[in-house]
């Protein structure tokens, strides 16, 4: 597995790189293995795709890093391919951690990407997992306080699961 070394000092970069590494642990169960079809699953018919979810959640990794370069920059996409969306977000989860790794000041506090666009990005990863469980293909469950999770960790390729229930 590669992974981003820091050059960081700063407690609050490293917390959240160590939160943009559970996102890309927790956001990879979520996606991985997804049944076919399951992109545009629906549960009504005002609710947003699991495609469109996660493309949400890239645009959210984009934002993020615009605010940590001391822009504000937002674009709503259209949906990908599945799979593209998928490779979309983990390359908006490296992007942003390597920015946090260097030595480039932050245009925003750590506080305000945390609670604006990472926050996010994890509700929306919690509303793709529960849609697992509705279209038939539930993601396990797992007690993550166990689970090997290390910043700059933020690619597809994670740990093994150490301790899932159903």
């Amino acid at each position: 597995m590669t992974e981003i070394q820091t050059f960081s000092t700063d407690p609050k970069r490293e917390l959240l790189r160590h939160t943009l590494a559970t996102l890309a642990y927790r956001g990879g169960k979520a996606v991985r293995g997804a049944p076919a079809g399951f992109a545009e699953f629906r549960v009504g018919p005002d609710t947003r795709t699991p495609a469109r979810i996660l493309a949400h959640i890239g645009d959210l990794l984009d934002w993020a890093l615009w605010l940590a370069r001391g822009e504000h920059r937002w674009k709503d996409s259209e949906p990908l391919p599945w799979d593209a969306e998928v490779e979309r977000f983990f390359a908006g989860l490296a992007a942003l951690d390597a920015y946090l790794a260097s030595d480039a000041a932050l245009g925003r506090p750590a506080e305000v990407l945390f609670q604006g666009p990472v926050a996010d990005a994890l509700t929306h990863v919690g509303q793709l997992t529960m849609l697992r469980r509705l279209a038939g293909s539930p993601v396990r469950g797992e007690n993550y306080a166990r689970a090997e999770i290390v910043a700059g960790r933020v690619g597809a390729e994670q740990a093994a699961s150490r301790v899932e229930f159903d």
